[in-house]
């Protein structure tokens, strides 16, 4: 049996009936903040000393986070591909 519901709301409606909380204020306060301080960044090192505290792992923590989405959509496909190969006789 198959069963389709379609529901016509808007995002904030939705947002509702799910139960997530609303971060609207949050995010506009998150903005203003990131406004701020970008346009008193003066130097280049001011910009790489936000993103050193931002992202402390850096490359490294941006290759990781890459792998997890490779990984999490491989499983979601139908699982990852094995590397090892059988040898021929």
């Amino acid at each position: 049996m198959k069963v389709t519901v379609e529901l016509d709301c808007t995002p904030e409606e939705a947002r509702r009936l799910i139960g997530l909380p609303d971060v609207a204020k949050l995010n506009e306060s998150y903005v203003q903040e990131m406004s701020k301080f970008l346009q008193g960044a003066n130097s280049v090192e001011q910009l790489q000393n936000f993103t050193k505290i931002i992202a402390p792992m850096g490359e490294a923590g941006l290759k990781m986070f890459s792998s997890f989405l490779s990984g999490a959509m491989g499983a979601s496909s139908g699982g990852a591909k094995s590397s090892t190969k059988k040898k021929s006789e």
